[in-house]
């Protein structure tokens, strides 16, 4: 399995990190990709890449919910970091309307200046859109809208912790863009079991987003990476195939995407 999506360097892991990997690690994860926030995020995601060489991936890029009155400064250090050394992808990066409005236009505008580190650098990118808290901000489509208007059509990537509806799904695969399934798949009112089989499997990558939204039976706690199995086996009771075929499939999905 890979795993495309973990804030493995949070300090929730302070106290367990090892442990909590080498779970991971046993239960059959052999990557795990690590999404930047900002620059306060850098050093620790890079120190266990360096700790562990070649399953613990970086990504670079500035969170829309870091993005503030610096959002500058922020770029720039991405910037430096990219012309430096390689990543795997942009991330993670788009649009959170969920918390505070008060940063949107600039949130719009580091996205799109980071659409453009991509085609510079012709990487993917890992996208987090989260709506307003009554639903009436989409910000799935707003993303949508926006990778659209850039159009430079060989642009691909993830839409990290997708919790949209059929209609936001159809949008984001139709532009080629894969869909990061995790815990909320098997929340009970998630919504994902009753369309995500309309989704071609091809489509689907798996991601805990560790250490938050944990699967059933652990929700409400601390999540990890090797709950990816919950994900995998409810994924496999949506589509009624194996667990194995699951793993296959999405792996070979993930390592498609970062090959140059």
């Amino acid at each position: 399995m890979i795993e495309t999506h973990a804030h493995i360097y949070d300090e929730q892991f302070e106290n367990d990190r090892d442990e909590m990997l080498h779970r991971a690690f046993e239960a059959g994860v052999e990557q795990i990709w690590m999404p930047n926030c900002n620059h306060e995020t850098i050093e620790g995601m890079l120190s266990l890449e360096a700790q562990y060489p070649g399953k613990c991936l970086s990504m670079i890029g500035l969170h829309p919910c870091y993005v503030g009155e610096d959002y500058e400064k922020e770029l720039e250090i991405i910037e430096k970091w990219l012309s430096e050394r390689p990543f795997i992808m942009i991330g993670e990066i788009g649009l959170d309307f969920y918390w505070d409005l008060a940063f949107v236009p600039q949130q719009e505008k580091v996205f799109l200046h980071q659409l453009s580190l991509a085609k510079k650098y012709k990487l993917p990118i890992c996208i987090h859109s989260r709506n307003s808290k009554d639903n009436s901000l989409n910000a799935i489509q707003r993303c949508c809208d926006l990778i659209e208007d850039f159009g430079w059509k060989e642009l691909r990537g993830i839409f990290h912790c997708f919790s949209g509806d059929a209609a936001d799904a159809k949008r984001v695969t139709s532009i080629n863009f894969l869909l990061g399934i995790g815990g909320v798949v098997t929340f009970k009112n998630g919504g994902l079991d009753k369309f995500l089989a309309d989704i071609p499997l091809k489509m689907i990558v798996l991601e805990t987003d560790s250490p938050y939204l944990a699967p059933v039976p652990h929700r409400g706690k601390r999540n990890e990476v090797s709950y990816l199995d919950l994900v995998v086996t409810k994924i496999g009771d949506i589509y009624e195939i194996s667990e194995d075929k699951v793993k296959s499939q999405t792996t070979e999905n993930a390592k498609k995407l970062i090959q140059k």
